[in-house]
């Protein structure tokens, strides 16, 4: 089992969990972050003014999945999610030993 953690651009997030929805993902926990990466900051238009920002907003999805479908779960992100720009963002996948179902005791692959 695996855990995926995503970081993708705000305006790239509804094709992304459309594309996990075709491939059958139903769970995935959403966070909005800040960083700072290559582009240094962004800069924000606000009624015509420009502003300069040290961060860079993203979205941070967090997927536990059966080993198997890893490859399928980073297709769809990064096909949904790729702009060709630099900031599209991040996947990065952790081994998980156990997961819990707290409600009901299940474990691992049928806790997920």
């Amino acid at each position: 089992m695996k855990k995926i953690e995503a970081i993708i651009r705000l305006s790239r997030f509804e094709a992304v969990r459309d594309a996990l929805a075709e491939i059958d993902v139903k769970f995935f926990t959403l966070s909005e972050v800040k960083g700072f990466g290559l582009q240094r900051g962004e800069q924000l238009t606000y009624r015509g003014s420009v502003y300069d920002a040290d961060y860079i907003a993203r979205l941070q999805l967090d997927l536990l999945a059966p080993t198997d479908k890893v490859d399928a779960i980073i297709g769809a992100i990064t096909s949904a999610g790729r702009t060709g720009k630099v900031g599209d963002g991040k996947i990065s996948i952790f081994d998980i030993e156990r997961v819990v179902r707290i409600r009901t005791g299940e474990e691992n692959e049928s806790a997920i």
